[in-house]
């Protein structure tokens, strides 16, 4: 298939190479899909450590140029390699990327981001042989790009043609420094170290510099879109989001389903599918119970929780209550990492409820995909959550997930209604321990009085779709638009077009039949081409209709933020 838009994804992580957290994994599936849809998608990340080490012999030597820091000018060599179909460059430098780890410190990440930045913009067009329609550009480590490829490289005529998009996976973090230091490293002219452009509390934001230059942001769920527009989520950026509005988006992050499938999994005690769950799951319960020494009680409902060890992810009303769901039969394993508070605090009621909890202070990828397998109910609490994929994955594999109704988790659980017998979990509204201990409760009631439900329910979530296609093809549409490239579609999609000529038609009948999170998704398509004018006001406050529509995030040269704009 001829692939006419070229996207280079820029990023501080991809799985496989390294993974921290779920930018990895996005990063590392989605261009994968992207080329499957007629999308030319490339990976440019730093060449750290590990990678060094373990692809030595694969790595291909590109060149290498000498890029300005300051009053320094630093080596910079480009490798390339070519893993799934998937191209994948890396930017060398042993003083920045040397490291065990992926992030040092803080303030010396800052300086290693700079570089990072510069070398991708340096090394993009002749040199690489690729120059991208849409550089995706993906959380604070990238954030100054749209503004770097703006005043060094646009303005002196190259890369004029190079839209980009920015995602923001988390806003918590946004990339904060001096004004002076990061104005060196840069080589930013005086007239963008602006309160409007990229400078907070008196500081430079590299988030903030990413929405206000970009063509277009996105985040990693409709949910979380529009709630970093509002006081609680938005992290100090949200004035800033309400003002680029119009083009704000969220698309929801899809999950690996070749990694997660108990129907093809290895590190999984038995495999099974849909048909055959019971016994599978059964299997796998009963290993993990003895394998952790827990009682082996196939009865007792099995609750599982696997995640960073940290606030966010709502630890804080989990130990509130978790005694009294050990009380009320439930066995509880925990799996993760984080805070050395949480990490202290679970070890030691899992000390004194020995046989009904586990606390695992590790990460283990073997026992993660296990305990996905053998847990009944998945349990995710979380104060705020962008997308999550740990629900997905339990879903995947049979474990009714409990999650608070937030970002991602809203957006892609639905909770099961006695009424009409619809649902792929529970969830609860509020930050309350005991609300989250009530809803841990009645699934667990159901677990043990309803198994006709809560099969159903198992059925329902097991049957969903949470693969990369479908958000692939969202946002292969939105390079389209931002770039006016007309894009190629996949013969699938031709023979589905052929199936239903009238597609919105099709769409309309076909709805009550898709899953909720697909309903969402498929919403957002009317929207794309309209101008954000002429969607309904009396329906949705103003931020929540901005953030729903994917009205045209305008080209780079209509973009460009107006000196006139007031400050923030």
């Amino acid at each position: 298939m001829e692939k006419n838009i070229k996207v280079l994804f820029a990023s501080s992580e991809c799985s496989p190479f390294v993974k921290v957290g779920g930018l990895a994994d996005v990063v590392g599936s989605l261009p994968v899909e992207l080329n499957k849809q007629g999308v030319d998608a490339r990976v440019i990340i730093p060449l750290y450590k590990k990678i060094k080490v373990k692809y030595s012999d694969k790595l291909h030597f590109l060149g290498w140029k000498m890029v300005h820091m300051g009053w320094r000018s630093l080596y910079a060599g480009l490798f390339s390699l070519e893993i799934n179909g998937v191209v994948f460059y890396f930017i060398d430098n042993e003083y920045y990327f040397n490291f065990d780890q992926i992030y040092v410190d803080y303030v010396f990440d800052i300086e290693r981001y700079c570089f990072y930045q510069r070398a991708v913009l340096d090394f993009m067009g002749d040199f690489m042989d690729f120059e991208p329609n849409v550089l995706h550009c993906n959380d604070w480590q990238t954030g100054m790009m749209p503004m770097l490829l703006d005043c060094h490289f646009k303005k002196n005529g190259y890369h004029t043609n190079v839209q980009t998009v920015y995602t923001i996976h988390n806003l918590k973090y946004q990339g904060v420094h001096s004004i002076d230091v990061v104005r060196e490293m840069l080589d930013l002219p005086d007239d963008y170290l602006r309160e409007d452009f990229c400078i907070k509390d008196k500081a430079i934001n590299f988030m903030k510099a990413g929405i206000v230059f970009s063509n277009s942001v996105t985040t990693v769920s409709p949910t979380y879109a529009y709630e970093i527009m509002t006081d609680y989520y938005g992290e100090g950026l949200n004035y800033t989001l309400q003002k680029y509005a119009y083009k704000v988006s969220g698309i929801i992050n899809g999950m690996n389903d070749l990694e997660y499938d108990p129907a093809t999994d290895e590190k999984i005690p038995m495999k099974y599918s849909i048909k055959n769950y019971k016994e599978g799951k059964a299997a796998c319960k009963k290993s993990l119970q003895e394998q952790l020494n827990l009682d082996v009680n196939p009865g007792a409902p099995l609750c599982a929780m696997i995640s960073r060890l940290v606030d966010q992810k709502g630890l804080d009303l989990l130990l509130y209550v978790l005694e009294e769901m050990l009380y009320d039969g439930m066995q509880v394993v925990i799996l993760g990492t984080g805070d050395p508070y949480y990490e202290r605090a679970l070890v030691d009621i899992a000390n004194r409820n020995q046989g009904k909890m586990c606390a695992c202070i590790d990460f283990d990828s073997g026992l993660a995909h296990t305990i996905y397998a053998a847990s009944d109910i998945f349990l995710m609490p979380s104060i705020f959550e962008p997308c999550g994929l740990s629900q997905l994955c339990s879903m995947a594999y049979g474990s009714v997930p409990v999650v608070r109704e937030t970002g991602g988790l809203k957006d892609t659980v639905t909770p099961y209604n006695e009424y009409t017998g619809e649902g792929n979990g529970f969830s609860f509204a509020n930050i309350n321990a005991h609300e989250f201990l009530f809803v841990t409760k009645y699934a667990a009631d159901i677990y043990r009085h309803h198994k006709d439900v809560w099969d159903k329910i198992i059925e329902a979530g097991m049957k969903g779709d949470y693969s990369w296609k479908k958000s692939a093809g969202e946002y292969a549409g939105l390079y389209s638009l931002i770039t006016g490239i007309a894009r190629n579609i996949p013969e699938s999609a031709k023979e589905a077009k052929k199936e239903a000529p009238a597609e919105k038609k099709a769409e309309v009948k076909k709805a009550p039949e898709k899953k909720p999170e697909a309903k969402k998704a498929e919403a957002k398509k009317a929207p794309v081409k309209k101008a954000p004018a002429k969607k309904s006001a009396d329906k949705k406050p103003a931020a929540k209709k901005d953030v729903s529509s994917k009205s045209a995030p305008v080209k780079a040269e209509d973009n460009k933020p107006d000196d006139k704009e007031k400050k923030d």
